[in-house]
């Protein structure tokens, strides 16, 4: 069986994986999530948040026979990890996630979609270094499909984002096209377009597409159908 590495995508932490951790085992797998910087128990300063210091993370705690998951804004890290040292993980998964193009930031990846579902829904901090999901936005952006429990768990620990990562290119060469990915897209997404999720979804064959009829946070709202996605996903990419 796999053995799964979970990246969150921005405001969240690996609390975000409660629910689908325990999915994957049930089916044999084992399962991990991180947080990265600034994230969750991460103790680093906003201040201090780049792109190659959550590319280290997630190299740290990957291995060769690794499939790495990136949700949202994860998808970032993931890919220059891969791009790094594609030799670290066995596979990507993007769920829901952005998919880098050469050279180009996630801020300029997002503003390249056809609609833009978070302008309204963001609030930066004062110093310019971060932004914030607006309380009265979290519901309907993130889990509008997800049970009533969910909104207060996640409340409580949504965080600050840091903006410098999200706003640093990413070169991309054969490294990154070498590594075997799949895709996850959402139908039901008020954070990232699901047509364009669709579009970034062809960086992997088409037999490695999935979708999953969910909010952006498929963790919450389907984590064992998601669990079976992956398990299917799993058997298909080529082994180690």
């Amino acid at each position: 069986m796999a053995d799964f590495l979970l990246v969150h995508g921005s405001c969240h932490g690996a609390w975000c994986w409660r629910d689908l951790i325990p999915a994957l085992e049930a089916l044999g797998h084992s399962a991990r999530a991180i947080d990265l910087p600034s994230h969750g128990s991460d103790p680093t300063p906003i201040s201090d948040v780049t792109l190659d210091g959550c590319r280290d993370v997630v190299l740290s705690t990957s291995t060769p026979q690794t499939i790495v998951v990136g949700h949202s804004w994860g998808g970032y890290p993931i890919s220059a990890a891969a791009e790094a040292n594609p030799k670290a993980m066995r596979a990507l998964i993007y769920l829901c996630a952005y998919v880098p193009q050469d050279g180009l930031s996630m801020v300029e990846m997002r503003r390249r979609a056809p609609r833009q579902l978070i302008v309204d829904a963001v609030e930066k901090s004062t110093d310019g270094l971060s932004y914030t999901v607006r309380p009265d936005k979290v519901h309907d952006l993130l889990y509008h499909d997800c049970a009533s429990e969910i909104l207060p768990f996640a409340f409580a620990r949504l965080c600050p984002q840091a903006i410098a990562p999200q706003e640093t290119p990413l070169p991309l060469s054969d490294n990154f096209a070498r590594v075997p990915k799949a895709y996850i897209r959402a139908t039901d997404d008020h954070t990232i377009p699901t047509e364009y999720e669709e579009e970034m979804s062809h960086v992997a064959p088409e037999e490695l597409r999935a979708t999953i009829d969910s909010s952006h946070s498929p963790f919450f709202s389907h984590p064992r159908y998601l669990a079976e996605i992956l398990d299917d996903l799993e058997q298909k990419l080529p082994a180690v």
